[in-house]
């Protein structure tokens, strides 16, 4: 490689999923910040993916998409899945698309995904520098510990996930928790921590009044996030059930918005059980303009995960001037600063919730100044183009 500091890159991008489906979360908006800003920085930006449709599933993928879609700042090269085995998406013609890019660096995101293990190949036969970021927490993941066949499966990705840390170049994480999970594979050197950011100019203005679209008169408490287990929905509704249960619940009701990951229907019996259908706005598949609207209509979000990495929810939140209640474990803590920009309360503790969620219906005051720390923090640290600024900064590092 001759690049020079300064130089324009060829980036070569790699995740599971991308635009049209941005209900897979987390990684696809990483990938598509990281993307953007590199884009507007000058630089030949490809996101490499497959071709997971807007059908807000895990299992449509698409021929018709566009193979190669030109976007304002970045390309996005799909290539058909022809089998998956749950998120593992096979799609071994992104091997012969990035090869033929001849890319300088090669940046995979969501290193337990078949694209990362492409991304791996690919720099191996083809003496391409290669970063990984994870962003799942390797196998820290509660759902790796459930059945059998979980662990077998995961248990045989093991050494795969191996080969791609050891063929990388360096390691992005995005804080210190994330980087303790990768110690136990890798050298100190090789890792470095950079904050998760986004690009909260698309969500300061909404474009719809989400209270007026949904008919509430009343203030609410929001929940988005994926329909499963690991996020903690059912402590949510228990601690939910309580509040409705005293004076408060005249004031509020709760919207819950996400997509199902398995965990919907015990979720919706949950709801019967707990006889809270009518306080509870439930919203399926929402659009991505209703949700930054309701981060903007809403008084605050509860996020009472079981595990979380590194989550972008309360980011936005943030951005909105919006705090979050959330768990007090893994990497929310780095995330959410107790009492300045949130509240953490004990994780599958129905008690420590519902008293966090009465302080803050009690206290706009402070529901306020979290709001702003939280949106000062999103303007110095957690935005794409600082994160971006850190990410180019190791690509050069590598090249050079």
């Amino acid at each position: 490689m001759n690049n020079k500091m300064g130089d324009k890159i060829k980036v070569a991008l790699t995740c599971p999923a991308s635009i049209p489906a941005v209900q897979f979360g987390g990684i696809l908006f990483l990938g598509t910040h990281i993307a953007e800003q590199l884009g507007k920085n000058g630089h030949d930006v490809s996101i490499f993916t497959t071709d997971l449709d807007f059908a807000n599933n895990t299992n449509t993928f698409n021929k018709n998409l566009p193979r190669n879609e030109k976007l304002e700042f970045f390309n996005i090269k799909r290539s058909h899945v022809i089998f998956k085995l749950k998120l593992f998406f096979i799609n071994p013609g992104m091997y012969n698309l990035i090869k033929n890019d001849k890319p300088d660096i090669i940046h995979a995101i969501g290193i337990r995904g078949f694209q990362a293990l492409i991304s791996a190949l690919v720099s191996k036969f083809n003496n391409i520098p290669l970063i990984i970021s994870d962003q799942g927490g390797l196998f820290t993941h509660p759902d790796f510990n459930k059945g059998v066949i979980n662990k077998i499966l995961y248990g045989l990705q093991e050494p795969i996930i191996k080969f791609i840390i050891n063929q990388s170049n360096k390691i992005i994480v995005a804080n210190e928790y994330e980087k303790s999970i990768f110690k136990k594979y890798t050298n100190d050197e090789k890792i470095c921590v950079v904050f998760n950011g986004i690009n909260y100019q698309e969500l300061i203005k909404p474009v719809n009044d989400f209270k007026i679209k949904y008919n509430i008169e009343k203030k609410f408490i929001l929940f988005l996030g994926r329909f499963n287990s690991v996020k903690g929905i059912d402590y949510l509704l228990k601690a939910y059930s309580q509040i409705v249960s005293e004076q408060t619940s005249k004031k509020i009701i709760l919207v819950i918005m996400g997509v199902d990951f398995g965990y919907q229907k015990e979720m919706k019996d949950l709801i019967d059980k707990l006889n809270l259908k009518n306080e509870i706005l439930l919203l399926k598949k929402p659009s991505r303009e209703d949700v930054i609207s309701a981060y903007h209509s809403c008084e605050f979000l509860v996020l009472p995960s079981r595990w979380e990495l590194s989550p972008l929810t309360p980011v936005e939140g943030f951005a909105c001037k919006k705090p979050t209640i959330s768990s007090k474990l893994h990497g929310i803590p780095h995330v959410i600063e107790d009492g300045i920009t949130g509240l953490l309360v004990d994780p599958e503790n129905t008690l420590d919730l519902t008293n966090a969620i009465k302080k803050l219906l009690e206290n706009p005051d402070l529901v306020k100044q979290m709001g702003e720390n939280g949106y000062k923090k999103v303007i110095e640290v957690f935005n794409s183009e600082h994160m971006t600024k850190k990410i180019l900064e190791v690509y050069k590092s590598v090249i050079n």
